[in-house]
């Protein structure tokens, strides 16, 4: 599936964005550096009603937001893997603990560890069709 939209429409490609995903745990984001990945993370918090600061974990490498689903509180962790070398500091950051638990995972530069990520990981891939238009495709396993 694609959906192409401009920033101005990001939260209403969020929405449609979800239908598709409602059962997804682990959702890796593909794309180069600006193409956009870390705006679609926020606004996937933002409709999610996350009231944490969010922001890219490039330095802390997981950030973790809250959530109310239902009553409960939810945890949201957001992974950016771009400063890491290899699986090894991705294991020993403590990603594996947060693909293999309850909460939400949602990965920016996933292609570092392919051989951690669940298999029924989805994933996205996020490109720009010009300064103003991304073109988003969401490919599960």
């Amino acid at each position: 599936m694609e959906m192409i939209f401009s920033l101005e429409q990001l939260p209403e490609t969020v929405k449609a964005f979800w239908k598709v995903a409602t059962n997804a745990h682990v959702i890796a984001f593909h794309g180069n550096i600006g193409s956009g990945k870390t705006t679609f993370i926020h606004t996937l918090c933002d409709s999610l009603g996350v009231k944490d600061v969010i922001s890219s974990p490039t330095f802390s490498i997981i950030n973790e937001y809250f959530f109310s689903e239902s009553g409960a509180t939810k945890k949201i962790f957001h992974i950016d893997l771009y400063r890491l070398k290899d699986e090894q500091e991705a294991i020993q950051a403590g990603v594996e603990d947060c693909l293999y638990g309850d909460h939400l995972c949602l990965i920016e530069w996933p292609e570092k560890i392919p051989s951690l990520l669940p298999d029924d990981t989805l994933h996205i891939f996020i490109e720009p069709v010009n300064d103003e238009t991304r073109k988003l495709k969401i490919v599960d396993n």
